[in-house]
């Protein structure tokens, strides 16, 4: 049910701020009341805002043609010239797409569901997740960033879970999702060794023994993103430029579209037009977008990249997007593998506590890939 509530460009931040965070409504509930024009603490500084071609259908199209990131079949992970495909990959764009993952389906569909259940709840019952509320740091109920840090609010809602266990998942997390979510963890881990086990291999680090692969992927979270229709896409953002500061992330979007990811290209190609070096990922049905975070860019001493990405926000359809975060335990120091610099490569970056680096990046607004500056030496 819509909520019934008169917000407009010239509302008091403090009533929307009140409306949107503090009675959970998100701006899924702007989106619904009817609002008209964007909310003025919403609308983005001219050169944060993404200018993309929309299509008929309103889906988002490419700006720079000729540009996309690769797309990788995963059907057979024994053949030489796919682990290549991916540390290429890895190397130069720092995202691309895998198809024939050997995910069902219909366990990625599930997921899908389980995304729009949660957030056609009632907005009193999504809010007993929210910060204030929630029983537990392992679930929260959120909308924008960092909204607190924020010059300029983003146009998203989230719910984010981070895994500890099955036993406390089922226990915590919200019932009209927790169990696809956990079909669909159980059913990426399989795809999550195999593509850390061929990026290891091209760092020498051949042996993924218990503390390496705790090293690698301790911890995963994941998110449910809702991006609901926006009634001046061109003024905002979904998300800001930033890159994850994930080992990897393996994300799941609808068919709707919207993810720009920043390209770096040759000087004597460079435009003055900012936007042309930004790809969009159109969604392929069944395929899984996987990118680089900052902690393996970290630990391959900038082998691997991460790189920045944004989404935009859109003013014809909803959007969903589920991404995982493997991530390093909290616990752990990262830093260049000794492998890596055996040859006397001198190391880019220092030893760093992992729950450092993060509180780091949640502690301002998204600024592209400045977090990474964190831990160079």
């Amino acid at each position: 049910m819509a909520p019934t509530l008169a917000i407009t460009s010239t509302t008091e931040p403090s009533k929307v701020t009140e409306f949107v965070i503090h009675k959970g409504f998100g701006v899924k509930g702007l989106s619904e009341s009817g609002l008209r024009t964007l909310p003025k603490q919403y609308i983005q500084p001219l050169e944060e805002r993404v200018f993309t071609t929309v299509s008929n259908n309103g889906h988002d199209q490419a700006t720079m043609a000729g540009k996309s990131i690769p797309i990788i079949d995963m059907s057979n992970w024994e053949d030489p010239k796919t682990a290549n495909s991916i540390c290429e990959a890895a190397e130069k764009w720092g995202f691309f797409q895998i198809v024939n993952h050997g995910i069902p389906l219909e366990v990625i569909e599930g997921v899908e569901k389980a995304t729009h259940r949660f957030f056609e709840l009632p907005a009193e019952e999504k809010n007993r997740f929210s910060k204030e509320n929630s029983s537990s740091n392992s679930v929260r109920y959120g909308t924008s960033f960092t909204p607190m840090a924020e010059k300029a609010l983003e146009w998203k809602d989230y719910l984010s879970l981070f895994y500890v266990s099955d036993d406390e998942a089922s226990q915590l997390w919200p019932s009209p999702c927790k169990d696809d979510l956990l079909e669909y963890m159980k059913k990426t881990e399989t795809v999550i060794k195999r593509l850390l086990e061929v990026l290891m291999k091209r760092l020498n680090v051949t042996k993924l023994d218990k503390a390496k692969e705790s090293m690698l992927m301790g911890s995963k979270r994941i998110n449910l993103n809702f991006y609901p229709i926006c009634p001046n896409p061109d003024l905002t953002v979904g998300v800001g430029r930033h890159s994850d500061v994930s080992t990897l992330t393996i994300l799941l979007q609808d068919e709707i579209g919207g993810l720009y990811v920043r390209v770096e290209e040759e000087e004597e190609e460079e435009e003055e037009n900012n936007n042309n070096k930004w790809v969009h990922v159109p969604p392929m049905k069944g395929s899984l977008v996987i990118n680089i975070g900052d902690a393996l860019q970290i630990m391959s001493n900038g082998r691997y990249k991460s790189v920045e990405h944004r989404v935009v926000a859109n003013g014809n359809n909803d959007r969903i997007s589920v991404p995982i975060f493997v991530n390093p335990k909290p616990s752990d120091l990262i830093s260049p593998f000794p492998q890596v610099l055996a040859n006397g490569e001198k190391a880019l970056y220092k030893q760093v506590l992992y729950s450092d680096y993060v509180k780091h990046f949640f502690r301002k607004a998204h600024d592209g890939k400045q977090t990474v500056d964190f831990a160079k030496i």
